[in-house]
């Protein structure tokens, strides 16, 4: 790709910027492998059984290829049906990191490794086999090139799912395989991981008959068997192979059934062609990146795509070509007039992923809400999801924050769900005693510490998702439901200790909690009490008030206090963003808050230290959990140089742009676009603003001047100026 003479590149082949080995080491728990956009297989390599996406950069050899993979999460599952080929005498147990040779695992380098959007290629030193592997969104193909080999084979281990070995609770509990022809197999495994009771089902179909077949139970070869159950089962295709003989697998997956994973195949990948799936997949790739078009360097270019790229990866289809699903009922449902998706990170992706895709693709949050909402009709206890998992709930993070997911879709005009239905879908939720500490949280007006855990972040994070509810209510003409869900969107006052200006818990008499150490991450205590905070300090959460920061800023004293309290947030311990978590959700909004309180040039100097240090092109670049694409996303919208502070609001808060240029192109078919003028390494700060064609000197951004394309135009400098000093926060 060649770049032109005024630094902008070529934009047809966005795909060649992303760089998906992008949080593979450190924290990000992302995959290298190939899959579609939002995707329901991913055929990735797997290093490490207990890694949370199957792969570690840092490791040094390759268990296999296993056909499912989350993306980001901090818990793994998935990572079901691993293909691994052989050569010589077969292995039937994967060996160990520190001697790969002792089974079916393998040495490789990262200088035999490709990884592209739809694409990965790896030669396995053992073998010497090269794997590439390409994906569409239910099926998948792997092309192997064996070396001249009399015993070659391909290796499929049903026993197999991503979950740490020591959990002896977690196994498989039973698996089932069928040879329908010499060319066909198909089979299911029942897992008990993250997902306590998660049926898959798979079917492969080989380019090359079988030379030969075995059914291996228990490492046990079952002799003359087509058809086993059991689980600890495996598949070996065996083959006499030439030198560099090419073998084809075709591979899909279902939830519903065999049968039903065979149509998916059938369908999706029709014949032989490995070309044709990875050109249609990297076409897919093309034009869902394409929705936003950037400029700027070439390594800001990257950046910018990878995370765009990551913030598509989930959520993902969870429906068969049949419209057929498993539902969370364990019963098998018609998606009827929406596509149905699963692995649903709420805690994370209500930030910014979704609000994302509510501006450039509306059609898939509008199938994402009605997933939501078939999630809740099919809920024995009437809940919208909370962390759900392939027809599982996971019950896992806090909070009923599928309310705003469904309160921004509906005030961001995405069509296809009935409003009333998800309105009452979300009172039902927010009224439901499953959420832990609601009974209190009505009575009290706070989650008492001394009864529950995470008592802090339950009050902060209810609190908002009532003000979405209300903020739907009135839109409704429901004013009672209005007024009821704003004075409960108002509790998080009940929890600000003036003493020590911070949200600090309460026990059921209202009592402070002592001792209280506002530093210590999640704040456990040895003495027994319970941790108030969720996966951060008292400091870090005292930001979480996005639905009235200036509220939390008259609980503070003002503006002039309110900014010297995050000075001293971002500046604690002598640490570059001091007391600030970059790499983990609660306090991601923080830094915009500066520009409530009439100090925007600081938030700019801080959201540059963020994109240029904390995110890259480098496989440890990225700040921590991905989180099924929410950290990638905050990228996405800073660089753009706006960001949903309080999604399901009107509104969005002008930050400092990371790139020269984007032009972002809405679900109506309209275009935004941005420009920035001087921008650079030492350009940051904002010194004045156009939005529309006119000079916009308040750092917010209205939905309605965006909504319906326009233009926003920032003019950049090195030193701080006046521009948003005087803001005029949206009510």
């Amino acid at each position: 790709m060649k770049a032109a003479g005024d630094g902008s590149y070529d934009q047809s082949q966005l795909v060649d910027f992303v760089r998906p080995l992008v949080g593979t080491q450190g924290g990000g728990n992302t995959y290298p492998g190939a899959s579609a956009p939002f995707g329901m297989v991913a055929l990735s390599p797997d290093t490490d059984r207990e890694a949370c996406a199957g792969y570690k950069y840092s490791d040094t050899s390759i268990l296999g290829f296993s056909l499912t993979h989350l993306s980001g999460t901090g818990v793994p599952d998935l990572g079901d049906f691993l293909f691994i080929p052989e050569v010589g005498a077969p292995k039937f147990t994967s060996g160990t990191r520190q001697d790969p040779n002792s089974g079916y695992r393998s040495p490789y380098s990262h200088a035999d490794e490709v990884a592209s959007p739809g694409y990965y290629k790896v030669k396995l030193q053992n073998s010497g086999v090269v794997v590439e592997l390409t994906a569409s969104d239910r099926a998948g193909m792997m092309r192997f090139t064996f070396p001249q080999c009399s015993q070659a084979a391909i290796l499929t281990d049903l026993n197999y799912f991503l979950w740490p070995n020591y959990d002896k609770s977690r196994a498989v509990l039973a698996s089932h395989l069928q040879v329908r022809d010499d060319s066909t197999v198909t089979g299911f495994h029942l897992t008990h991981g993250w997902a306590e009771k998660r049926y898959l089902y798979f079917a492969a179909r080989y380019s090359r008959p079988f030379d030969h077949c075995q059914i291996v139970s228990n490492g046990n070869v079952l002799a003359d068997a087509h058809e086993a159950a059991g689980k600890d089962l495996q598949f070996l295709a065996q083959y006499q192979t030439g030198s560099n003989e090419v073998i084809l697998v075709k591979v899909a997956v279902s939830a519903v059934s065999e049968d039903n994973a065979v149509k998916n195949l059938d369908a999706e990948i029709t014949d032989w062609d490995f070309e044709k799936v990875l050109n249609n997949t990297r076409d897919e790739w093309n034009r869902d990146l394409g929705k936003i078009q950037v400029e700027g360097s070439k390594d800001v270019k990257e950046t910018f795509y990878t995370c765009l790229y990551h913030s598509m990866v989930a959520p993902n289809l969870y429906e068969d070509v049949t419209g057929q699903y498993r539902g969370l009922d364990g019963k098998i449902h018609q998606a009827d007039g929406f596509a149905n998706y699963t692995d649903f990170s709420i805690w994370d992706i209500f930030r910014d992923q979704i609000p994302l895709l509510g501006l450039i693709d509306s059609q898939r949050d509008s199938d994402i809400i009605n997933s939501m909402l078939a999630h809740y009709d099919q809920s024995p206890e009437h809940m919208l999801p909370v962390w759900y998992l392939q027809a599982n709930e996971t019950w896992t993070m806090i909070g009923y924050h599928s309310a705003p997911i469904i309160v921004d879709g509906y005030f961001r005009g995405v069509k296809g769900f009935d409003a009333e239905r998800a309105y009452e879908a979300c009172k039902s939720t927010a009224m439901n005693r499953r959420n832990s500490g609601l009974a209190a949280y009505e009575t009290l007006g706070w989650v008492p510490h001394d009864k529950c855990d995470e008592s802090v972040s339950k009050t902060l994070e209810y609190a908002y998702d009532d003000w979405c509810i209300a903020r739907m209510a009135k839109a409704l003409g429901k004013q009672q439901d209005y007024d009821y869900f704003m004075k409960r969107a108002d509790n998080f006052k009940n929890l600000f200790d003036p003493s020590t200006e911070m949200m600090r818990p309460r026990d059921s008499q209202g009592n402070w909690r002592t001792p209280f150490d506002p530093y210590e991450w999640v704040a456990a205590y040895a003495d027994g009490m319970r941790a108030a905070y969720t996966e951060a300090t008292a400091w870090q959460y005292t930001w979480f008030v996005p639905q009235d920061v200036p509220g939390l800023i008259a609980l503070m004293g003002g503006k002039e206090k309110f900014n010297h309290e995050l000075d001293s947030f971002f500046s604690f311990g002598g640490q570059p963003l001091g007391g600030y978590a970059a790499d983990n959700e609660p306090d991601l909004q923080a830094i915009y808050l500066y520009n409530y309180a009439g100090e925007p040039w600081k938030a700019a100097k801080l959201l540059h230290k963020v994109m240029s240090t904390r995110y890259g092109t480098k496989p440890w670049m990225l700040p921590g959990n991905d989180d099924c694409g929410a950290m990638s996303a905050w990228y996405v919208l800073t660089a753009m140089g706006f960001y949903p502070v309080c999604p399901a609001s009107d509104y969005y808060v002008i930050g400092s742009p990371g790139v020269t240029k984007a032009v972002m192109r809405l679900s109506n078919g309209k275009t935004f676009t941005m420009t920035a003028k001087n921008l650079s390494d030492e350009n940051i700060y904002v010194q004045s603003v156009r939005l529309n064609g006119k000079d916009w000197d308040n750092p917010f951004l209205p939905y309605d001047q965006l909504k319906n394309g326009g233009t926003l135009d920032f003019m950049m400098g090195g030193k701080p100026s006046q521009w948003g000093t005087n803001p005029d926060v949206p009510n």
